[in-house]
C-alpha cells in the first residue's frame, strides 16, 4: 500500500479515485480456420454455433462488467462501514490522540504499532476485509497487514479523509485493484488523529468467469441445443425446396446450365405463366434481336412482331413446329409447357434457324426440276429419232429432213419467243425447260403477250427462278388430268423495279375452304403420290421469299388458280432485307437433314 499505489481521483460527494495501472493489452490468438461442411445442415449448425459462441462472449463480457460494478458499489459500502467502525474504536481513539512519550522517534512507532495493529488485524479478521491500514494525518502507517509497510508514508489517501470527510475509491494495492474506504479518526475535539484505509481486492478476470462459468455453460448448451434443432429443421425444409439438392450441387447444376445453354446454337427462352422471360441464352437473343435487359420483361414490351410473341406466348397447339421468318431467317419455333405436380411453371421456347435448310432444300428443288425437264426432253428426242429413224429405214430422205427441219425451226421459235421477253438466262433457260415437260404432260404452255423482264441482279434472278419454278409445277400438277389444259406465265417489271409473276392455269383453282392456309408449309389441295415427295412446299417457299424481300403473294380464282407475286428491288425492300423482323410467317414442320437425301433420291429415281 505504501509507495506502489497512485493518487486516487475522487469522484461525487463520496469520490471514489482509480489507481488502476494501464495495463498492455494482449493480442488474442487467432483460431484455426473452420472447416467447411459438405452438408446444408452442417454448414447451419456451424454458423449457429457461431452466433451463439459470440452472443455468449459478448453476454459474459457485459455480465464480468455489471459483476464489477456491483462488487465496487456493494463492497465499497463494506469497507467503508467496517473503516467507520474501526475509526470509532476508543481505544484506537485514545492511542491516536495520546500517543506515548517520543511518538516521534521509531521506537515510539513501534510501541503504537502493536496497540493499533491488534485493533486492525481484529478488524480485518471479523469482517472479512483484504485489508485494514491505519495512518497517522501525516500518512505514517501505524498498521498494516504487511509489516514492512509499518513506519513508511502512505502513497495514497483520500483528500476528504484529511479534511475529516469519508470517501471510497479505487486504488492498485500490491499489484490488485482494489475498492477502498478511507474513515478519518477523529478526537473528542473533532480534530483528525489518523486515517484508517480498508479494502477489498477485485476478483480476477478468471475467478469472475469461474463464478459465472455454471450459468454462462446452462446458457450455452440450451442455445447451442435450440440452434442444432432449429438447424436440422431449416435445412431439411431448405432441401425439400430444393429437391433435395446442396447448396454445392446447385451451384454446380447452375454453372453446367450456363455453360450448357452458352454453347447452343440453338435459342433457348423460358417464360413464366405470365409470359415474362425468365431465362434466355446468346442464340436466343441473335435469333429475335432481343435487347440485353429482357430477362423479367413481358413479351409484349420486347418490340416483337405479333406473329412472333404469339408464337412464344404459345398460340400453336404445344409441341408442334412453327416456321417464323424473322429478319430474313427461317426459325423453327417449338413451345413446350412446363408444369409440375399439375401446377403450371411457365413454358420453354426453342428456336432453330433453318434458313440453311431451306435454302439447300430449295437448290434441291431446283435440280429436280432440272432433272424432270431432261427426263421430259430425253423421252421427247428419243421418240423424234425413232421416228428420223423409221423414216431413213424407209428411205424418206426427203421427209425425214422435213422432219428435221421443223423440229430444229420449232426449238428455235420457242427459244427465240422465250428470250425476245425474258433477258435474265437462268429465268429464261428454267421456262423453255418447263415448254418441254408441260408438252410432255400434253398441257399447253405459253407466255403471255404482255411478258417483258429485263435482267436483274443475282440475287433477284435466283428468288425468279424459285418463285417461278414453284408457281409453274403447282399449276402443272393441278392442270395435268384436265383436257384441254393449260399454263400462262405473265411476267413484267414496274418503273420502280417491282417485278410482277403471275401464273394462270386452267384447273379446278383453290378451295374456298383453304384460301387461307395454302400459302402454310405442309397444306396442299393435292393428294400425295409417288416420285414427287412431300407436298405444300412450293408455296411455302414462294411466300418465304417474298417476306423476305418484303414482297406479297395474291391467290385468286378466275377460271382456274390465279397466283401474283410481287417482288420489290433490293434496294426498295422492306426492314426483313436491312435486318428487321418480317411480318412473313408460315405455319408446320420444316424439314430435317433427312429430307435432303429423301429429295434427292426422289429426283434420282425420276
Amino acid at each position: 500500500m505504501t509507495g506502489r499505489a497512485k493518487e486516487p481521483t475522487p469522484r461525487g460527494d463520496r469520490s471514489r479515485a482509480s489507481v488502476l495501472r494501464p495495463r498492455r493489452s494482449r493480442a488474442g490468438t487467432t483460431g484455426r480456420p473452420r472447416g467447411r461442411h459438405a452438408t446444408l445442415a452442417g454448414q447451419l449448425l456451424a454458423f449457429q454455433f457461431v452466433i451463439v459462441a459470440a452472443v455468449v462472449t459478448a453476454v459474459a463480457w457485459v455480465s464480468l462488467a455489471q459483476t464489477e460494478n456491483t462488487f465496487e458499489r456493494v463492497e465499497g459500502r463494506r469497507a467503508l462501514a467496517i473503516a467507520e467502525n474501526v475509526a470509532a474504536n476508543a481505544l484506537l481513539r485514545d492511542r491516536l490522540a495520546n500517543p506515548p512519550d517520543g511518538a516521534d522517534d521509531g521506537r515510539s512507532v513501534d510501541r503504537t504499532d502493536r496497540t493499533v495493529t491488534a485493533v486492525a488485524e481484529d478488524a480485518r479478521a471479523v469482517s472479512g476485509a483484504s485489508f485494514v491500514i491505519v495512518a497517522r494525518p501525516d500518512r505514517v502507517v501505524l498498521a498494516a497487514p504487511d509489516p514492512d509497510d509499518v513506519g513508511h508514508p502512505l502513497a495514497v489517501i483520500a483528500p476528504e479523509a484529511l479534511a475529516g470527510r469519508a470517501a471510497t475509491a479505487t486504488a492498485e494495492v500490491d499489484g490488485a485493484r482494489s475498492v477502498v474506504a478511507y474513515t478519518p479518526v477523529l478526537a473528542d475535539g473533532g480534530a483528525v488523529v489518523g486515517v484508517v484505509a480498508v479494502g477489498h481486492h477485485y476478483p480476477t478476470t478468471w475467478e469472475a468467469i469461474a463464478a459465472a462459468a455454471p450459468d454462462l455453460a446452462v446458457h450455452l448448451g440450451v442455445a447451442a441445443a435450440l440452434g442444432a434443432g432449429g438447424s436440422l429443421l431449416l435445412a431439411r425444409r431448405v432441401k425439400r425446396q430444393t429437391l433435395g439438392l446442396e447448396p454445392r450441387s446447385i451451384a454446380a447444376l447452375v454453372q453446367e446450365r450456363e455453360a450448357m445453354l452458352g454453347g447452343l446454337r440453338e435459342g433457348v427462352l423460358a417464360c413464366d405463366p405470365d409470359h415474362r422471360v425468365t431465362l434466355v441464352n446468346a442464340g436466343a437473343r441473335e435469333l429475335l434481336g432481343l435487347p440485353a435487359d429482357c430477362v423479367g420483361r413481358h413479351l409484349s414490351d420486347l418490340g416483337l412482331p405479333p406473329e412472333v410473341a404469339a408464337a412464344l406466348a404459345g398460340t400453336p397447339a404445344p409441341g408442334s413446329d412453327q416456321v417464323l421468318v424473322v429478319a430474313g431467317r427461317a426459325l423453327v419455333v417449338n413451345r413446350m409447357p412446363i408444369a409440375r405436380d399439375g401446377r403450371e411453371l411457365g413454358s420453354v421456347t426453342t428456336l432453330r434457324d433453318r434458313s440453311e435448310l431451306l435454302a439447300l432444300q430449295q437448290e434441291l428443288g431446283s435440280a429436280r426440276n432440272l432433272t424432270d425437264t431432261l427426263r421430259a426432253q430425253t423421252h421427247e428426242f428419243a421418240n423424234q429419232l425413232h421416228t428420223i429413224s423409221g423414216l431413213i429405214q424407209l428411205r424418206e430422205y426427203d421427209e425425214a429432213v422435213r422432219f428435221i427441219s421443223g423440229l430444229a425451226r420449232t426449238r428455235a421459235r420457242l427459244n427465240e419467243d422465250v428470250t425476245a421477253r425474258v433477258a435474265d438466262p437462268a429465268l429464261a433457260a428454267l421456262l423453255i425447260a418447263k415448254a418441254s415437260l408441260a408438252a410432255e404432260r400434253g398441257v399447253a404452255f405459253r407466255l403471255a403477250p404482255d411478258t417483258s423482264l429485263g435482267r436483274g441482279d443475282e440475287q433477284t434472278s435466283a428468288d425468279l427462278v424459285t418463285v417461278v419454278g414453284n408457281l409453274v409445277d403447282n399449276a402443272l400438277d393441278a392442270v395435268e388430268p384436265l383436257p384441254g389444259a393449260s399454263v400462262e406465265v405473265l411476267l413484267s417489271a414496274d418503273a420502280d423495279g417491282t417485278t410482277t409473276v403471275t401464273v394462270r392455269d386452267t384447273g379446278p383453282g383453290f378451295p374456298e375452304e383453304l384460301m387461307g392456309q395454302v400459302l402454310a408449309r405442309g397444306v396442299s389441295t393435292k393428294q400425295p403420290t409417288a416420285g414427287h415427295g412431300a407436298r405444300g412446299v412450293g408455296l411455302a417457299l414462294v411466300r418465304m421469299v417474298c417476306s423476305r424481300r418484303g414482297g406479297t403473294v395474291e391467290l385468286g380464282n378466275d377460271g382456274g388458280a390465279v397466283v401474283t407475286v410481287r417482288l420489290p428491288p433490293l434496294t426498295a425492300a422492306t426492314p426483313a432485307a436491312e435486318g428487321a423482323p418480317a411480318e412473313g410467317v408460315f405455319a408446320g414442320d420444316v424439314p430435317d437433314a433427312s429430307d435432303v437425301p429423301r429429295s434427292a433420291r426422289a429426283a434420282a429415281r425420276s
